[in-house]
């Protein structure tokens, strides 16, 4: 199966926490497109609402991909760092936010629809709380079902890709893990509406990426996207893909061909000081390397998950990595 990879154009711009406000220059989002373009095997882009993608430069970003050769992926609307949704978008408590979020999705779907690009990939990030007895979790996952399956319905050419992670920027999200968030896909009754799996959430959110891809799969294969980082399990650092979890990308790469998945490979990272394109360079290679392991070894890895011997497995890995 031929792999598909592509990247979030702002991860290769500036990069800052809450004790920098800038660790790099920042180009515009055309500059980064060619900064992108220059990444071997890239063919996608993901563009950031409002960030990169506007009404007002649509048409240019659909002729500058073209010229690059390069495909819109999927369009990312910014319901996290626009200061109205600081307590919720789609389940915010204030109803005139909650229409807002609404608008401002149709104004990303209708230009997505222009450009060709079919992958609504919904992160709402401020959906969630941060304290107890504050949050009205009831009438939230209501709000925030029904705003998705209005959506879905509205626009049934495009996939509602609802990405989930445990924390950050508030202390606990809505859609923290693969269940909570298949359950919401569900509940919207909208065959559209699916999930993306982006690995350092799932890392931090203590899954095993494999199995969560197996969970998509039997509710009805939900699997509409993938995001590629890792971190070391406790926060979403977003680092250069096998540097900490080798062995859980090879399983992963191994459980996306056996569940059919035929989707896009997109490089999802922060470089806080690494040169970015370095960085997502790294991932790629990587992951293609991670591919090329499990298409080899397809028929072994076969068998040791049926054998279910962790000793055997262990001694394959081992004789596996010592041959690279």
């Amino acid at each position: 199966m031929k792999r598909k990879y592509s990247v979030i154009l702002g991860n290769l711009g500036n990069t800052r926490d809450r004790f920098c406000t800038g660790y790099k220059e920042n180009p515009d989002s055309f500059g980064l497109l060619k900064r992108a373009a220059k990444i071997p095997h890239v063919e996608g882009i993901e563009l950031v609402g409002t960030w990169d993608i506007r009404p007002d430069n649509a048409k240019q970003m659909k002729h500058t991909l073209a010229d690059l050769g390069l495909k819109c992926v999927s369009i990312i609307p910014d319901l996290f760092a626009d200061k109205r949704f600081w307590k919720g978008s789609y389940s915010a408590p204030d109803a005139k936010v909650r229409r807002y979020s609404l608008d401002y999705t149709r104004q990303m779907c209708d230009i997505a629809g222009d450009m060709g690009c079919r992958t609504m990939n919904i992160w709402p990030g401020q959906d969630g709380y941060d304290y107890l007895l504050c949050a009205d979790y009831e009438r939230a996952r209501e709000w925030f079902c029904t705003a998705i399956a209005k959506l879905a319905r509205e626009y049934p050419k495009l996939r509602f890709a609802l990405e989930y992670k445990p924390k950050e920027p508030r202390t606990h999200s809505y859609l923290a893990r693969m269940a909570d968030t298949l359950l919401m896909a569900q509940e919207t009754g909208c065959t559209n509406v699916g999930i993306t799996i982006d690995t350092g959430h799932a890392f931090v959110a203590g899954e095993v990426v494999g199995e969560a891809i197996v969970l998509a799969k039997r509710a009805g294969d939900r699997l509409f996207h993938m995001h590629f980082n890792d971190n070391h399990a406790a926060w979403d650092d977003d680092m250069i893909v096998g540097t900490v979890h080798s062995v859980c990308f090879v399983e992963t790469l191994y459980w996306l061909d056996r569940c059919g998945y035929n989707g896009w490979l997109s490089m999802d990272q922060y470089p806080y000081r690494e040169d970015a394109a370095d960085a997502i360079g790294e991932s790629i290679l990587w992951l293609r390397h991670f591919d090329r392991l499990q298409q080899k070894h397809r028929k072994e890895i076969d068998q040791l998950i049926q054998a279910n011997d962790a000793v055997a497995t262990s001694r394959f890995l081992r004789k596996m990595f010592a041959a690279i």
